[in-house]
C-alpha cells in the first residue's frame, strides 16, 4: 500500500497544488448501502487468520522502563503507556491485556498511573474510558473530573470532550453557554473573537427566550391556581356556615384538603419561577456581533496564495466498496459509487487513492493498519466505505460493524470489522484531519456525538477561521443514515446518498469543509428517501476517543490553487 501511494505522489510532483504544499486527502469513505440479508450458506469462505487479526488490534500497551545513566548512577525510567498494535507492543517488549472491549478496566490500569502523575493526554484517555464505561455503563461523573483536570491545563482534546458533556447534560447540568466556552477554548479562540461571540449571542438569545417563556408560563399557572384556591376558600367558608347552622360543627370540610394541595403546588411553582428568573438574571451578556466584513466569495479568492501561512497538507483516500458477498445478499451500487469517487478525488482534488473492491476482513483491517506508516502529522485522510453494515447488542451497549465479503450473517461476527477497531486505529494515526464517509446500515454508530454548537451554520472561510481550524486535529464520520438502515438504490447506478455526495464534490469549486458538505447534502438525501417511503437522515459527528480536537476536514479542488 505504501508503494501505491508513493507512486501516486511522485506522478504529480510538478502539480501546482503540490508545489504549494497544500494537500492530498486521505479519505476513508465508507459507503455501505444496504443491510444484511441471508443468501447462499454453501458459498465458500476464506480461511480464517486469527493470529493476523489479533496482531492488527489496537491495544493499550505498557512499555518497559528504560535503563539510563546519570553520572555514576543507573536508574530505570517509569513504564510508559502507549496505544499501538498488538504486534508492535510485542516487538517492543510491552505488556497488554487481550480483553473484551466491553470491559475497560484493563485499559484504565494502563493509563491511570500516568494520569495521576499529571500527563494531560493520559488524563483525557482516562476520561474517555470512564465515558465509554464498563459493559455499556458510562461513569460521566468520573469522566467530568478527569476531563476538567486536563481542560483547565489547556489540553484541547479534553476541552472538546468536556464541552460535549455540557452540551448534552451528561454528568453535569446541561449548559450550552458553558459548552460553547469550552469549545471556544478547544479552538484556541479569544473571548472577543467574532466566531465565538456570534455563536454565544445566538445561543444566549435562544436560552433567554426559553427562560422568559418558562417564567411567563409559571406565572400564569400560579395566577390560575391562586384563583382556584380563593374559590375553594369561599366554598369552604360557606360550607362551614351551613354546617354550623344545623349544629354539625364536627363535619368534615373536604375543601381544606384541596386548598392545602393547591397551596403546596403554588409554592413549588413559585420556587421554580424564582430559579428561572435567577438564571435569566445570571445569563452573561453578549452584544450582537457585527457581520463579517468579508463575504464568502471574496475571502475564498484571497485565502490561498504564495504569501499565506495556511498549510493544508497532503490528501489521501482509502476507498472500500463491498458488493459481492459470499454468504449474504449482494448489493448493487458500491462498486459504481467507489469508482466514480476515485476519479473525482484524483482528477479534481489531487488525492492519492487506494481502492479495495470486494475486500475480506484481513484486507480491510490491513489497509487501515498500513495507513500509520504512510501519513504524517500534516496529512489528511478520507475513508469511504460502501457495503453491508450491521449492529449487535451486548448487554446494555450497542456496537456497529462493517461486513467484509467473507462475513457470515448475524449473529456470527467472526469476520466482521468492528467500529471499535476503526476508532482505535484513528486515534493512533498521525494524520491531522480524518473524515470517514460511511454509506451503510447503522454507520452512525461509529459516533453518538452530536454536532457541536460551533458547527451549526455554513462557515465563512476567512483566514482567521481556517487558521484556528487547521491547527486542530479532526476526526469526523459522515454517515448516510445515522444508526438506521439505508437505501442501496438510487439513480444512475448510485445509492441515494452517494448520488448527493458525488454530485456536490463534482460541483464544488472552492474551499468546502465537511460541515458545509453535510449541510448541503443532508436535506437532499432525506427528501429523496422520503419520496420512496423511507426515513434516511445523514449525520455528521465527531468521533470521540479517536484524538478529535476541534478541527475540520476541507475539500479544495486543484483548479482553485491554480487560479489563486
Amino acid at each position: 500500500m505504501e508503494y501505491i501511494f508513493k507512486n501516486l505522489r511522485e506522478q504529480n510532483i510538478a502539480d501546482t497544488r503540490f508545489n504549494n504544499n497544500i494537500m492530498i486527502i486521505f479519505l476513508l469513505l465508507f459507503l455501505l448501502s444496504a443491510c444484511v440479508s441471508t443468501s447462499d450458506p454453501s458459498a465458500p469462505q476464506l480461511s480464517p487468520k486469527n493470529l493476523i487479526i489479533a496482531d492488527l488490534q489496537i491495544v493499550d500497551c505498557l512499555l518497559p522502563g528504560q535503563v539510563r545513566n546519570l553520572g555514576n548512577s543507573i536508574y530505570v525510567t517509569p513504564r510508559r503507556p502507549l496505544m499501538t498494535t498488538a504486534a508492535d507492543c510485542k516487538i517492543r517488549g510491552g505488556e497488554f491485556v487481550a480483553y473484551d472491549r466491553a470491559d475497560y478496566k484493563s485499559a484504565l490500569n494502563v493509563w491511570l498511573a500516568s494520569a495521576e502523575a499529571g500527563d494531560l493526554a493520559a488524563q483525557t484517555n482516562v476520561g474517555e474510558i470512564f465515558e465509554k464505561g464498563t459493559a455499556g455503563q458510562p461513569n460521566y461523573d468520573a469522566a467530568i473530573i478527569w476531563y476538567t483536570k486536563a481542560a483547565n491545563a489547556g489540553y484541547s482534546r479534553a476541552q472538546f470532550n468536556l464541552a460535549t458533556l455540557y452540551e448534552q447534560g451528561l454528568g453535569v447540568e446541561k449548559n450550552t453557554l458553558t459548552a460553547l466556552n469550552w469549545y471556544r477554548k478547544s479552538w484556541g479562540l479569544p473571548e472577543n473573537n467574532l466566531i465565538y461571540q456570534s455563536a454565544a449571542y445566538k445561543e444566549q438569545k435562544k436560552i433567554r427566550g426559553q427562560l422568559q417563556n418558562e417564567i411567563e408560563s409559571k406565572a400564569g399557572q400560579i395566577k390560575l391556581l391562586n384563583k382556584q384556591i380563593q374559590q375553594l376558600k369561599s366554598l369552604s367558608k360557606n360550607k362551614s356556615k351551613d354546617e354550623n347552622k344545623v349544629g354539625n360543627i364536627n363535619g368534615l370540610n373536604h375543601y381544606q384538603t384541596d386548598i392545602q394541595q393547591l397551596s403546596a403546588l403554588v409554592k413549588s411553582l413559585k420556587s421554580e419561577k424564582n430559579a428561572s428568573e435567577q438564571k435569566h438574571l445570571n445569563l452573561p451578556i453578549f452584544r450582537e456581533p457585527k457581520s463579517l466584513n468579508t463575504t464568502e466569495d471574496t475571502s475564498r479568492n484571497s485565502l490561498i496564495n504564495s504569501d499565506t501561512d495556511l498549510q493544508f497538507g497532503k490528501y489521501y483516500a482509502l476507498i472500500i466498496a463491498n458488493q459481492n458477498y459470499q454468504t449474504i445478499g449482494n448489493l448493487n451500487t458500491p462498486h459504481n459509487d467507489a469508482l466514480q469517487l476515485s476519479k473525482i478525488l484524483q482528477n479534481k482534488y489531487g488525492f492519492a487513492v487506494q481502492t479495495l473492491l470486494d475486500a475480506n476482513n484481513i484486507q480491510v483491517m490491513q489497509a487501515i493498519n498500513d495507513l500509520n506508516s504512510i501519513l504524517t502529522e500534516k496529512d489528511n485522510l478520507l475513508i469511504f466505505y460502501a457495503g453491508h453494515g450491521t449492529r449487535l447488542n451486548t448487554g446494555d451497549s450497542e456496537n456497529g460493524y462493517w461486513l467484509p465479503i467473507n462475513a457470515d450473517p448475524p449473529p456470527t461476527d467472526t469476520y466482521w470489522v468492528s467500529n471499535e477497531f476503526i476508532t482505535r486505529h484513528l486515534a493512533r494515526l498521525k494524520a491531522k484531519r480524518v473524515l470517514i464517509v460511511a454509506d451503510s446500515c447503522y454507520a452512525g454508530l461509529l459516533s453518538n456525538q452530536g454536532n457541536n454548537l460551533l458547527m451549526g451554520s455554513k462557515p465563512k472561510y476567512t483566514q482567521e477561521y481556517l487558521r484556528y481550524k487547521l491547527a486542530k486535529k479532526a476526526r469526523f464520520v459522515l454517515s448516510s443514515g445515522g444508526d438506521k438502515p439505508v437505501l442501496d438504490s438510487g439513480s444512475n447506478g448510485n445509492s441515494i446518498f452517494a448520488t448527493a455526495f458525488l454530485d456536490q464534490l463534482d460541483k464544488n469549486e472552492g474551499i468546502m469543509a465537511s460541515s458545509d458538505l453535510f449541510l448541503t447534502i443532508s436535506a437532499q438525501v432525506s427528501k429523496k428517501a422520503e419520496a420512496v417511503g423511507v426515513t434516511q437522515i445523514p449525520q455528521l459527528n465527531a468521533i470521540k476517543g479517536s484524538n478529535h480536537e476541534a478541527g475540520d476536514f476541507f475539500f479544495i479542488p486543484t483548479s482553485f490553487y491554480q487560479t489563486n
